[in-house]
């Protein structure tokens, strides 16, 4: 609450998620409690949330989807689709923590951390929130609460993390370099785009078709220009709405039984190791890119390939600026920005058709 409010850091995520920490640790309320054997009234208001919205259901984070694809656009991966390569590169994080948490697992006994968990885990290097609450929903939901808030606290904090391993692994002239403004995209080409990567995604991963699905659907809702009514609803209405049962009923779960545990301290390490290299390997598949490429990148748009939208891309912009002030890195960010996101949800497919 004090890095949403002061800070202005991610305040219609951490602000709700805050105070329902707050409400989900007083005493004597039942807010979080839900009655396994079918009394509703025996459960509390967030308890009967999670468990029919989340934990059983699991619809909040596609509604939240819906509401991100009318609010994105696929222009600067359509015009530069080298971009999608630098999402894709960025993906290291995740596979980084799930090993890291398989790891910790076997090095302690019991162990700390099952298949399953280290699954949930892993996403959280996406910086993708609503698709760590997704992939956790399936796979472990006893750890969603904390999962949850280490991918958005860690999603707030890309303006402190990413700069100092964006500097440290680039060179001044390497920030210096102007990219060409991206070629004008056809109404065309952007119905074409979403409809054939959801598609071609849902048939090799079909798990993460509650995800794309939605994602990909508000998108042609917003480039069709047709239906003004349902693209303005799901990026206002249902994504505010989804995003205020979300983030308040996932802080009631975050209770301090589970802060004060070996395995919340865990996650959180695990959180800002997985972060540091999902930047990384965006930034170290840039400067690889630029030994076979004619028309150069700026090594920096490949920070911006974890799923922090638009900050990622944002932090990018502003640095390339400090280093050349005519550089307008914006829209080359938004790609690997945006391909991250759909990367992180075929990562969570995947793990949830192998482990779920």
């Amino acid at each position: 609450m004090l890095l949403a409010i002061i800070k202005g850091m991610e305040p219609y995520v951490l602000l709700p998620i805050g105070l329902g920490i707050i409400l989900g640790n007083l005493p004597e309320t039942g807010l979080a409690d839900f009655d396994p054997s079918g009394e509703l009234q025996s459960s509390g208001l967030f308890g009967l949330i999670f468990h029919f919205t989340l934990s059983s259901w699991n619809i909040l984070p596609p509604l939240i989807f819906l509401g991100l694809g009318a609010l994105t656009d696929f222009g600067p991966i359509i015009a530069n689709p080298k971009t999608l390569l630098l999402g894709a590169a960025a993906q290291l994080g995740i596979f980084v923590a799930f090993w890291s948490a398989l790891g910790l697992g076997f090095l302690t006994s019991p162990d700390l951390f099952t298949l399953e968990e280290a699954g949930a885990i892993g996403i959280i290097g996406g910086a993708d929130g609503p698709t760590t609450i997704f992939a956790s929903a399936k796979l472990a939901p006893e750890l969603l609460g904390i999962t949850a808030v280490v991918a958005y606290s860690y999603m707030a904090s890309v303006v402190f993390v990413q700069p100092p391993l964006m500097r440290l692994l680039t060179t001044q002239r390497e920030r210096q370099i102007e990219m060409k403004t991206p070629r004008a995209v056809s109404r065309t080409e952007k119905l074409i785009f979403p409809a054939g990567a959801m598609l071609i995604i849902i048939l090799f991963v079909p798990e993460s078709a509650p995800l794309i699905a939605m994602f990909m659907i508000g998108n042609i809702f917003r480039e069709s220009g047709v239906v003004p009514r349902l693209s303005n609803a799901a990026s206002n209405e249902v994504l505010n709405i989804a995003t205020i049962f979300l983030m308040i009923t996932i802080g009631a779960e975050l209770t301090a039984e589970r802060v004060f545990d070996l395995k919340t301290l865990a996650i959180l390490g695990l959180g800002i190791v997985a972060f540091s290299c999902g930047t990384v390997g965006g930034l170290l598949f840039a400067k690889l890119m630029n030994l076979f490429v004619k028309e150069k990148v700026n090594p920096l748009i490949g920070s911006a390939g974890v799923s922090a939208v638009p900050m990622a891309a944002r932090t990018a912009h502003n640095l390339g600026q400090q280093a050349n002030p005519s550089n307008y890195l914006l829209p080359h960010a938004m790609g690997p920005n945006v391909a991250g996101v759909i990367g992180s949800a075929v990562v969570a497919g995947v793990f949830i058709s192998i482990l779920g």
